[in-house]
């Protein structure tokens, strides 16, 4: 069977701590490719906060262009109602059954994961892969097994050693609004969209991501 990594969330906007944590994810676990997910409509926010789909699109493929691993996927854009993770893997497993999938996930999306839709039936048809942040690790196999009985972690949870980039879209676009650099945090050719776009120029809330 191929092997592909999932990573998904708001990408709003896309910088170096996703780019980083799914090439990580890449090169450890010998994935053929990843998919880069962005969300159509998040569940936990408010249509009011997120960027365009259009725009988010638009820049993760821009930060994406030069590996030939990374591959794009309008998914959940495309689809209508809340973006769950649980209706993407399913979907995506029924379309490509010769394909074992690897869902992507920081170690503070991991912990939140008892709190999301349907969240056992990840399971079901991917393994997770935690990437840890600086300052916080990945839960253990008892935490996991507390919380989803049966799921077997020490075979559907893989803990990625590095990179430990704390970094969040929140704080990016803080960074914009008050007129700072986010050269090195963000590729350059995001850095053009967002300036040519006129993204970010005011403070809004957001939880942290990868």
């Amino acid at each position: 069977m191929r092997s592909v990594g999932i990573l998904g969330g708001t990408f709003d906007p896309i910088h170096v701590g996703h780019l980083a944590a799914a090439e990580e994810a890449r090169e450890a676990l010998g994935l053929e490719r990843v998919l880069f997910v962005p969300a159509g409509q998040p569940p936990h926010k408010d249509v009011d906060e997120v960027t365009p789909a259009s725009d988010r699109l638009a820049m993760v493929e821009l930060a994406i262009r030069d590996n030939p691993a990374f591959e794009l996927s309008r998914v959940e854009v495309d689809r209508d109602g809340p973006s769950y993770t649980a209706d993407t893997l399913e979907r995506l497993a029924a379309a490509f059954p010769d394909v074992a999938w690897t869902l992507i996930l920081s170690a503070e999306s991991f912990q939140g994961l008892p709190t999301w839709h349907a969240a056992a039936r990840l399971f079901t048809v991917a393994r997770v892969a935690v990437v840890p942040r600086a300052g916080l690790e990945a839960p253990t196999d008892e935490w996991v097994e507390e919380q989803f009985p049966g799921v077997g972690a020490g075979a559907r949870v893989v803990r990625l050693t590095g990179p430990r980039v704390r970094l969040s879209a929140t704080e990016i676009r803080a960074r914009v609004a008050a007129g700072r650099s986010i050269r090195y945090l963000v590729p350059d050719a995001v850095i053009g969209y967002i300036g040519d776009h006129g993204l970010y120029r005011t403070v809004r809330g957001g939880s942290a991501d990868l």
